[in-house]
Order: C-alpha cells, then structure tokens, then sequence
C-alpha cells in the first residue's frame, strides 16, 4: 500500500529540478525530449526512446519527463506502470522474450519454456504474439526476433546472452 506522503509525491510536481541519476542519463535524457518537443502525444514515443536507451525508465527520467511535459508524476507512472514491456528497474540479466500465444504452443513452445526454467543465464519473460505464427516457436532478444526455435537453436541462444 503507498503511504500518504508517497501517493502525494507522485502528484506533486513541484521539483522542476530532479536529481538525475547518472552522467549517461543526465546527457542523453534531455537530447530525447528535445527530439520530441513539439510532438502531438510524445509521452509514448518519448519512454519508448529512454527505455530502449538506458534499459528501463527509472524514477528520475519519471520527474525530468513530466516536468518536461507539464504533466504530473503520476500521469507519467501510471503510462509506465500500464504498459508491461516498461520496466522502472534496470534487468539483472538479459532478456528473451519467448512467444506463448496460441500458434507457438501448437509448434512446441512448451518444450523450450522448459528449458528456459532450467537456466539462469537470461531472464525468459513471456510475451504474446509476434505475429510469426507461420515460423513459430519464436523469441525477440532486444530488437532482433528469432523463429523456427527448437530445443537446440534456443539453447544456443540463450549460451550466447
């Protein structure tokens, strides 16, 4: 349960100067908002951009976005916390993303989710539907989509995380 002074924090934007975390984030945060300035709805693009470059959307870039935009805390947690592909945590290992819709489990993904459970090289997240039904089982590591896995070529995937 959020405390009163956590849930009021998340609504008041009143800090227009935030303690940016790091030297990258510090650098780069600004350069992706001034990319969007003048954009009709660039709160998504703009946590796609920070999420692909820095692997999460950390409560610093939370404050430094919605001070950007005018918008509250809250409005910018609560698109973060909405979408599950954004994580407010940096992953403490690499992810691959393994396909368990419908088309996938008939072409044997459950066989490769078994040996994901078997690992801790890479975190095996599920996602549903990449729109390879014809090639599945298939997985997406970062922006690279892998199809026609078997039990074998995922293994090796996963060896070379």
């Amino acid at each position: 349960m959020i405390s009163i002074i956590n849930a009021h924090s998340l609504f008041d934007n009143s800090d227009h100067s935030p303690n940016i975390e790091t030297v990258e984030t510090r650098d780069t945060l600004p350069l992706i908002l001034d990319r969007h300035r003048g954009r009709e709805g660039p709160l998504l693009p703009i946590l796609h951009e920070v999420q692909a470059a820095f692997g999460y959307v950390g409560e610093d870039a939370v404050r430094t976005i919605a001070a950007d935009l005018n918008l509250t805390r809250a409005e910018v947690h609560g698109v973060v916390s909405f979408y599950h592909d954004f994580r407010t945590k940096k992953a403490d290992r690499p992810v691959v993303k393994l396909c368990e819709a419908e088309a996938c489990q008939a072409r044997g993904v459950a066989e490769l989710r078994a040996i994901a459970d078997g690992q801790s090289r890479v975190s095996v997240e599920p996602i549903y539907c990449l729109g390879l039904c014809s090639v599945g089982p298939a997985a997406l590591v970062g922006n690279n989509v892998h199809a026609r896995l078997d039990p074998g070529s995922f293994a090796a995937l996963i060896a070379d995380r």
